[in-house]
């Protein structure tokens, strides 16, 4: 069956250029600071330079990009000042999502956070600090899934998209990925438990451990 043709302007193509934009950022194969040329993304991309400029704005609106007067487009660069802020932000919502999770969790859930949990040790133990960081984001992510708390969770996916440079940086730090494990550990001990209160403390405890890292 032939590939249908990709649409290369209108929302369609906006849209498809957002969310490859996007991932590029997320994925890190686009450096802070790094500038974003609309002709070349329109070529990359295959759609208009409108197309990208919408997409931009969008990014832009979303906290990943940011458009400096006279000089076009560019990665946008999150201090650790605003790391910092961000997981105050973070610890709040996310310890809201724990407790909710911990009074909602199926048995099903508890298994795939068991399961995670497990991975998390083996890539510890196997020196994986990239595929730790993966599962720990992913742990994050199925909590805040399971707690069904949506306004939290959008508010948290715009939050978390802004943090992805000091995530990798921290998961690099010799040390860290063994110190956090426990503290995800105790997370997901805390929802098995279905202690909405211990779940919340755990969130926040390991939070709070990330604030003094980012700080370091």
């Amino acid at each position: 069956m032939p590939n249908q043709a990709r649409p290369n302007t209108g929302e369609q193509a906006k849209q498809l250029a957002l969310g490859q934009l996007r991932q590029a950022i997320l994925r890190g194969e686009m450096a802070p600071a790094q500038r974003l040329v609309e002709n070349e993304l329109a070529e990359q991309f295959g759609v208009t330079r409108a197309s990208i400029r919408a997409a931009l704005i969008d990014l832009e609106a979303q906290g990943l990009v940011e458009r400096i007067r006279n000089r076009g487009s560019r990665v946008r660069v999150v201090t650790v000042e605003e790391a910092v802020a961000i997981t105050e932000c973070r610890l709040v919502l996310e310890g809201l999502c724990a407790a909710k999770a911990a009074a909602a969790v199926s048995d099903a859930q508890v298994s795939e956070l068991k399961d995670l949990g497990t991975a998390m040790r083996k890539a510890v133990a196997g020196g994986e600090p990239l595929t730790y960081s993966d599962l720990n984001h992913e742990l994050h992510a199925r909590i805040r899934e399971f707690s069904g708390q949506l306004t939290a969770v959008e508010l948290l996916e715009r939050l978390n998209a802004q943090l992805v440079r000091h995530r990798f940086q921290l998961a690099l730090r010799p040390g860290r990925p063994q110190q956090s494990l426990s503290e995800h550990l105790a997370m997901i001990e805390a929802i098995e438990a279905r202690d909405p209160q211990a779940a919340e403390a755990a969130v926040r405890a390991h939070l709070t451990s990330v604030i003094e890292a980012l700080r370091d």
